[in-house]
């Protein structure tokens, strides 16, 4: 259950009068007096939810699914007997596994993982100039196991430089050993360490998805950091 924080500001509106007013303008007679209204009609199209009331979401905060009976505690495991085929037997398909398109070599031997910040949304437009959660993570680091910060000479928080076949940033070493040995993470949040310089844009064959998980890169010990945005702009902590 999501509860509304904060009444909308100004001449703002809450989505769903947005979108019922373009309903209205397009003929349609919608008239839902809330949240409770659109997940009543949500449980009649989704017998995934039909048991799931929304008096038993304000008590309970959230209710596993598939729940298709009120009362039942719901499913933690969606298929247990059998699955929504005709036969009720799954289908199970060989993959062949495709190496990424750039393996580590001598010249750049680390493989270079990136992603999300639990404090930051993707590129941080709006988290970073958030001053409390730019307090909690206000530089990029990228993330090493220790073993690879000894073989490196590095002492976590000393400034590395992460190069790739196209690219190179500087930043903050961190030591986690949550990251496996000869890899390394780095959030793309952060402009003036931007991860997507290194990365590889070469398309997965079938679903034409870019590499931007792994690729390989250098490490070396030292650099220049570039300007933070959101110091400079004075929303820094």
């Amino acid at each position: 259950m999501g509860r509304q924080a904060l009444k909308p500001p100004g001449d703002a509106r809450q989505d769903l009068w947005i979108v019922q007013e373009m309903a209205r303008r397009l003929g349609l007679d919608w008239n839902y007096g809330g949240a409770p209204d659109v997940f009543d009609e949500m449980r009649q199209a989704m017998p995934s939810i039909a048991g799931i009331t929304w008096e038993r979401l304000e008590e309970e905060g959230a209710v596993t699914y598939p729940c298709e009976k009120e009362g039942d505690p719901g499913e933690p495991v969606v298929f247990t007997d059998r699955f929504p085929t005709q036969s009720g037997r799954a289908r199970m398909v060989p993959a062949k596994l495709i190496s990424a398109a750039e393996q580590p070599d001598e010249e750049f031997p680390m493989v270079l993982i990136t992603g999300r910040q639990l404090e930051h949304w993707h590129t941080g437009a709006m988290t970073r100039r958030a001053g409390v959660l730019d307090a909690i993570e206000p530089l990029p680091t990228a993330s090493l196991n220790r073993a690879d910060l000894a073989r490196l000479g590095v002492a976590a928080g000393e400034v590395i430089t992460v190069a790739s076949r196209r690219g190179v940033i500087s930043l903050h070493a961190r030591a986690d050993d949550a990251t496996p040995e000869g890899a390394i993470f780095i959030p793309f949040c952060y402009h003036e360490a931007a991860a997507n310089l290194l990365t590889n844009a070469a398309l997965d064959p079938f679903g034409k998805i870019p590499e931007f998980k792994y690729c390989a890169v250098r490490v070396t010990r030292g650099g220049e950091l570039a300007a933070s945005r959101t110091r400079s702009a004075g929303h820094g902590a």
